[in-house]
């Protein structure tokens, strides 16, 4: 019988070759090419959190979404937010809709954006006002982030003098305290954080050992079947666990996993998926 600790060294193996093989030459069509596509780190972050905001649905869709949006905010996107007018924006992404989100939710976030730049200079800033160095992942950060923007101004944009619970903003700033996966956010989080052929490493306050794996529909289907998570539903508890066992090949970067995964999830790679499934272990790698 081969030991799980042989399987686990093959996993690894296997892990790295495909993290090598899928580098920047794999990022069409993926959101990140518009936040790659910035010539600052100030409109790397706000298009990063734009463009990871919007990033469910079909990929074609999500970027013409983006690029809709980036049309109004024009070449300069964190000058933009910077001036950024609820009821002005509210009127030039009138006809937008993405899914079941609209132009309201849309201008309400490019609006959380402004005050997050002004009273902390930096989304950076405003996500580490929310961070514990001490803790093992981005959970705490993410929670903290989510109530703290969504406690923010909404310049009228909603009724009421408070975000009403059925605000379509709130879709956008998910929390792991509700259950959530926080694809979105961790997918920003990623873009944000590493620094690699893909990733732009923009922030330096966050370890990349704490970012946590963005589960979505791929991540979900290929560490099911290469048995990376006991869990069966999708949720915080899945994502982290999934981070946790890819720790055990890469404790300083267990997220550099997640783009190859990706795409060989969204390029139907089974050939690939099926590398990974090789090996006698027949229960999870622990």
């Amino acid at each position: 019988m081969v030991k799980c600790g042989v399987r686990r060294a093959g996993l690894q193996e296997t892990l790295d070759r495909l993290y090598l093989h899928y580098d920047h030459r794999f990022v069409d069509p993926d959101p990140l090419q518009f936040v790659r596509a910035q010539a600052t780190d100030a409109d790397r972050e706000v298009v990063g959190l734009l463009a990871a905001s919007l990033a469910f649905g079909n990929v074609r869709a999500i970027k013409g979404s983006i690029a809709s949006v980036l049309e109004v905010l024009g070449p300069r996107p964190a000058e933009a937010v910077r001036r950024a007018e609820p009821r002005a924006l509210l009127g030039r992404l009138a006809g937008f809709k993405h899914r079941w989100t609209d132009g309201r939710d849309v201008a309400c976030l490019l609006f959380f954006l402004r005050q997050m730049l002004e009273s902390a200079g930096s989304v950076e800033a405003f996500f580490g006002a929310g961070l514990d160095p001490s803790a093992t992942d981005v959970g705490g950060a993410l929670a903290s982030f989510s109530a703290r923007a969504l406690a923010l101004d909404h310049g009228g944009l909603y009724r009421g003098r408070r975000l009403p619970e059925d605000a379509g903003v709130r879709f956008f700033l998910p929390s792991p305290e509700g259950g959530s996966a926080c694809k979105r956010p961790n997918l920003f989080l990623r873009w944000m954080v590493r620094k690699d052929s893909v990733d732009l490493g923009v922030w330096t306050s966050i370890r990349p050992a704490a970012l946590v794996i963005p589960l979505d529909a791929h991540i979900y289907a290929i560490s099911r079947r290469v048995r990376l998570t006991r869990y069966r539903s999708p949720g915080w508890p899945m994502a982290a666990d999934i981070t946790r066992r890819l720790r055990r090949f890469c404790p300083e970067d267990p997220v550099k996993y997640d783009f190859a995964f990706h795409r060989m999830g969204l390029f139907k790679k089974e050939e690939e998926i099926r590398s990974l499934m090789r090996g006698p272990a027949q229960r999870p790698i622990t």
